[in-house]
């Protein structure tokens, strides 16, 4: 009910199993009292004052609330469930106003918390509906700093602050807990009325989250703006805007990020209409979304425009159409047309507009990318394309996912701001030996593999290869890694001879590994560096790399044929033997080859990939090696020699989120305890040399890694909370 139409207000009090005062909701923990008391505004009557004890799920309070309270688990577990307690409200409530002769009311609260904090997140979370009225409220404490501008500032305003300022008495301890919280603001008010105050401008809380474009010629406040970060891959817009359940975001306003390849990392900004809608939201930092806590940080404009803004005019007008709920397509055959995709989607989900609700995702020379946006006006027809996901379109199975108004964007800019001939940046030191360089050449002894789960490990593929995994050639497996370090779903091996690489492709193409059907294609060395420098391949043969220059052929990329890098992320998640401490001796320097310099496969942008090289047994996988070192150690490399790195025992763990200017000293006081020596620890860097925020401790044993992760992981170290992986 709006302010204009309301001649009552409702003035409620409420306290959570957990924090109190100005952390209110902060912990999660859900609401166990409510008291409220009708007053008339122009009467100056009041109704009766209702006291109603809340019965949580978990009745484990805390000891500020049992202090603070009086509370006990067994006085709260004779109470009713919230969603009883609100009904109860509603019904007393209208009762009081009909003795009072009033039609009309407005809640008024101490502060934005209870209503924003506790009451809508918690129902959010138990799937259950507000009533209206609990969309807008007065906060009393910006009205009372309205009434009264001498006061203290609103942040900190209290009941007891306010009481005092007007002279009223503050003793608490003469009523229950919650009974003289309201009664003191009914007297606070009374006080306010008699200064002519008018109560006018209430607070509101958004319905529903509205969607968007965003430009980039846009100015969006840094103060308005958050980062979350451990999102479930599969979060939509609407998902993140039920987490922030109470708070008002902006419309467009929340922006999904995507990695190198185009895919969810699992981190959205989200841009909150003003600062103080912002701070609150930072409040919810390690709140869950189902069994998962996320991550709240502070970010900025710039960083949400550099996501979410947009300069084309086709994604403009295709996202001029407001309340439309958007569908990403991934995987559409590069020959699929307009009418195809219709086609695909049937008549039981009509596409807003016909051909006109369609975006198709393109590379800067106009050749598609195999994506796609679709427009659908409602969530039912939205549902039923959803349901067709991983149904076959030609000869492929095609995605289907929620998506959003800033990912559209940002999947457009990251495809057409992508350079067509990537600038080579500085060379870092080679992680593989010579000796075991990828083979090149004509003679098709090569398979690839396309379509693995991203779970899939070494011992899977194996597995899947079943008896031919003897006709692997050693050092022959290589997972190809995107440019976050994690498994891009593609795989190559070499056989022995190209028979038993035709063997393998007719015996396995299209063979199940998990819930997933593997495709197997027959290739060269040539053609699978060649495809590991962003071509594509498949029984029809080769598609070059994205280029406008004709006169590039394969050949042309011999720079990048040695371009074998192991990232940090993938040395940290695929050779934990190969990070431990190098040995070297006198004779092993003379005999190692002369180091080659490596160009990293960052150079080519998107087009680009990252491959780690498994071994096949019996090989030992430490004799692939990695380096972790600044730019300033590339002369020195130059000129050293490279021999294989030797195991040492041990369990290593993978630290991020580490403070910039953290050392080996802060790290192992961090794990004091843990009988940890500073050649335990390395510090990772990224390619312009500059600290990664990352680290690998390798620890004596294994139970003693895992203990470590259970007791250190999210502590502080500086002001960062550090995240603990067991590698």
């Amino acid at each position: 009910m709006t302010a204009s139409h309301s001649d009552s207000l409702v003035v409620l009090f409420g306290a959570t199993a957990g924090a109190y005062g100005a952390k209110l909701g902060s912990d999660e923990r859900e609401l166990i009292l409510l008291v409220w008391q009708v007053v008339d505004l122009h009467s100056k009557k009041v109704g009766t004052l209702h006291k109603s004890l809340v019965k949580a799920d978990n009745l484990d309070l805390s000891d500020q609330c049992r202090e603070v309270s009086g509370l006990t688990p067994e006085g709260l577990g004779k109470a009713e469930p919230l969603d009883r307690v609100l009904q109860q409200f509603s019904q007393l409530v209208s009762s009081d106003l009909k003795v009072l002769g009033r039609s009309s009311y407005t809640l008024c609260s101490d502060g934005q918390l209870l209503i924003r904090q506790v009451l809508h997140p918690e129902t959010s979370k138990k799937n259950f509906l507000l009533s209206d009225c609990f969309y807008t409220f007065y906060d009393l404490r910006k009205e009372f700093h309205t009434c009264y501008p001498s006061s203290a500032s609103v942040k900190d305003q209290t009941i007891k602050t306010m009481a005092e300022y007007l002279g009223l008495a503050t003793d608490e301890a003469e009523e229950d807990f919650g009974v003289w919280q309201v009664k003191t603001m009914v007297a606070i008010i009374f006080s306010m009325l008699s200064e002519d105050h008018v109560f006018t401008e209430p607070e509101t809380v958004k319905y529903k989250y509205e969607t968007g474009p965003c430009s980039k010629s846009e100015t969006v406040d840094s103060e308005t703006v958050i980062r979350a970060r451990g999102l479930p891959w599969q979060s939509s817009d609407q998902d993140i805007a039920r987490f922030f359940k109470g708070l008002n975001i902006a419309k467009g306003g929340v922006a999904l990020c995507l990695n190198s390849q185009g895919r969810r990392n699992g981190e959205a900004l989200v841009r909150f209409v003003n600062s103080e809608q912002r701070d609150l939201a930072l409040e919810r930092h390690k709140h869950h979304m189902g069994s998962r806590y996320i991550e709240v940080y502070k970010a900025t404009g710039e960083e949400f425009l550099k996501i979410a803004g947009g300069t084309s005019n086709e994604v403009a007008q295709f996202l001029s159409k407001e309340n439309q709920v958007i569908i990403r397509m991934r995987g559409l055959p590069f020959t699929a047309t307009q009418e195809d995709v219709l086609g695909f989607l049937g008549p039981e989900c009509p596409v807003t507009g016909g051909k006109e609700g369609l975006l198709f995702v393109k590379y800067p020379d106009g050749r598609p990318t195999g994506d796609a946006f679709v427009l659908f006006s409602c969530e039912e027809y939205a549902q039923n394309a959803l349901k067709k996901h991983k149904e076959i379109l030609g000869k492929r199975y095609i995605e289907l996912f929620r998506s959003t108004a800033a990912e559209v964007q940002q999947v457009l800019n990251r495809y057409m701001s992508t350079p067509l001939i990537p600038t080579l940046p500085t060379p870092i030191i080679p992680v593989i030996p010579p000796p075991y360089t990828i083979a090149t050449g004509s003679i098709r002894d090569c398979v690839r593999l396309r379509g693995l789960p991203y779970t899939a490990g070494i011992d899977d593929i194996l597995e899947f290869m079943g008896d031919a995994t003897g006709d692997i050639k050693p050092h022959g497996v290589h997972m190809v890694l995107n440019q976050q370090g994690r498994p891009s779903g593609d795989a190559f091996i070499q056989m022995k001879s190209a028979d038993k690489a035709f063997m393998v492709a007719q015996k396995c193409h299209k063979k199940m590994m998990k819930d997933r059907y593997v495709e197997v294609f027959q290739c060269s060395g040539e053609e699978m560096n060649f495809v590991l420098m962003g071509g594509t391949l498949n029984r029809s043969g080769l598609s070059p790399p994205p280029c406008k220059l004709p006169c590039l052929s394969p050949p042309a990329y011999a720079a990048f044929q040695t371009a074998a890098v192991i990232p940090a992320e993938a040395a940290a998640l695929y050779q934990p033997q190969a990070l431990l401490p190098t040995t070297r001796t006198p004779q092993a320097s003379a005999a190692a080859p002369p180091a080659v310099t490596y160009y990293p496969a960052q150079a080519a942008q998107l087009y680009m990939n990252y491959t780690a090289y498994y071994p096949s047994p019996p090989v030992s996988p430490t004799t692939v090696g990695y380096i972790a070192a600044p730019p300033g150690a590339v002369a020195a490399a130059a000129s050293a020699t490279h021999t294989p790195i030797l195991p040492q025992p041990g369990a290593l763990v993978r630290m991020q989120g580490l403070p910039y200017n953290t050392g080996m000293k802060e790290i192992l006081s961090f794990f004091q305890g843990y009988q940890l020596q500073a050649d335990s620890i390395l510090m990772l860097y990224n390619f312009s040399g500059q600290p990664s925020g990352e680290a690998l401790v390798t620890f004596p044993s294994l139970d003693l890694a895992k203990k470590a992760v259970a007791e250190r992981n999210g502590q502080l170290l500086g002001s960062r909370c550090v995240q603990l992986y067991l590698v």
